[in-house]
């Protein structure tokens, strides 16, 4: 099945051709298939070539200015021999794990050995072609320029199915490594979940930068999640993306009746930074909980937007999301929770709380709630603070001076995210990367 694309039905808008999308499909190589996955390429190509990127006169970008991004020449990725797991990207209790280099598939990194029974955990030939083709690239916002760009360039997919009733103890590591060259760079990380009816998993999902140097390249992921009857998928996404690095990243989730999707977002690394999360409910009574976390100093922009329908009754929705400011960086963070008149007796509660260490740093956030559904529960709210004076003031009675007491207080503030991630190893290495962007 491919993405049904004709030019009457694209808006007159978007007929120009944009120069830095052209520029970019023309650089981007894959490799050359036939039958349905080609199609998938052209048609999402051909959708790319008629759209344009997204500016600050368009409401959903309004805060998030992309023009740093246009003004870079971005090439394919280059091939890396050779490159050693650091320790720092090994999760010691983590066994199996899929690794990718500027996207690219690398099986001497990854560990795919021993797994339990119904796990099908590879590249994209761990499944048959008509089985990806009923999922791959068929979740809503296909059409969304950067996901249809991704699409385009689809070569290598981290594949995750987890069969009817199985139930995976042990998280699965998602790992895509960015190794900034000589000259900029675009890598497309591409990841496929299916958990079908009954069965559970968690899933940590890491973009992490190897460079020696601060290289500027460009990662635009895309996740695409299905989460059938009655399954639960528990799913980490953590962004450490180098210095001068853009990132924007899709996760497409669609939840079936009865089932529990958990996400758990942290963002401490890039220039420009984007976490598009889409979430839609195909079936009544779904759990969905959403926290964040984002991270920033300096002149870091990272922007939070996340859409979730609630399209079914007895839907159950909790979202936390927060942010660590320093510096002159500027977070965004724009949540939208939409409860047609289907959905009755729905229960959504969402509140995004910023943290501003600096009088320069900057917070634009924007929760939303559509509602015409008539019997609900439901929730939103926002706040915007500084460290405050009596607080410090206590600690530095206790004994503990000033500096610490403001390091206690932002790790205070960050850990109530971080201790919902289920790897301890991981959090503690969070809480290193945390400390030390707000020590700035």
């Amino acid at each position: 099945m491919s993405i049904p694309v004709s030019l009457t039905s694209i808006p007159e808008s978007l007929l120009d051709r944009d120069a830095f999308l052209s520029d970019l499909l023309s650089r981007v190589t894959t490799k050359k298939s036939d039958g349905w996955l080609q199609q998938l390429r052209d048609s999402a190509a051909n959708w790319v070539r008629h759209s344009v990127i997204p500016n600050t006169r368009e409401e959903e970008w309004r805060f998030t200015d992309l023009s740093p991004l246009k003004q870079v020449t971005f090439n394919n990725v280059e091939t890396i021999h050779e490159l050693s797991l650091q320790d720092d990207f090994v999760l010691p209790e983590v066994s199996q794990r899929l690794v990718f280099v500027n996207g690219v598939y690398s099986p001497n990194l990854s560990n795919t050995e021993n797994l339990p029974s119904g796990l099908k955990f590879g590249n994209l030939d761990v499944l048959p072609g008509e089985v990806v083709r009923e999922y791959l690239a068929q979740a809503e916002g296909a059409k969304e320029v950067f996901t249809a760009l991704n699409t385009a360039a689809l070569n290598d997919v981290a594949v995750v199915w987890v069969s009817k009733n199985v139930v995976v103890e042990n998280p699965i590591h998602l790992l895509f490594i960015s190794v900034a060259g000589e000259t900029a760079t675009i890598s497309q990380p591409r990841v496929l979940v299916v958990a079908e009816s009954n069965s559970q998993a968690t899933l940590i999902e890491e973009y992490v930068s190897c460079s020696q140097n601060d290289g500027v390249y460009f990662t635009n992921s895309v996740t695409e999640i299905w989460v059938n009857e009655n399954a639960q998928v528990s799913h980490n996404r953590i962004v450490r993306e180098g210095e001068a690095a853009f990132h924007i990243g899709k996760t497409a989730v669609t939840q079936a009746r009865y089932s529990r999707y958990h996400c758990n977002a942290v963002t401490v690394g890039g220039k420009i930074s984007r976490h598009n999360l889409e979430i839609l409910q195909t079936g009544e009574q779904t759990e969905t909980t959403l926290n964040g976390l984002t991270v920033i100093a300096d002149n870091q922009l990272a922007d939070t937007h996340s859409a979730l329908s609630l399209n079914y009754p007895h839907g159950v929705s909790k979202q936390l999301h927060k942010c660590i400011i320093g510096d002159r960086a500027h977070g965004v963070f724009n949540g939208k929770v939409f409860v047609p008149k289907p959905a009755q007796l729905t229960d959504a509660a969402q509140l995004n709380r910023n943290l501003l260490l600096s009088s320069k740093s900057r917070i634009d956030t924007k929760p939303q709630l559509e509602i015409t559904a008539d019997n609900v529960k439901c929730a939103h709210g926002a706040t915007v603070s500084q460290l405050e004076d009596d607080q410090i003031f206590y600690l530095q009675s206790r004994g503990i001076d000033e500096n610490n007491a403001r390091k206690l207080l932002v790790n205070a503030f960050a850990t109530e995210i971080i201790n919902f991630i289920p790897v301890p190893s991981l959090r503690e290495s969070l809480l290193k990367t945390v400390t030390s962007l707000t020590n700035k």
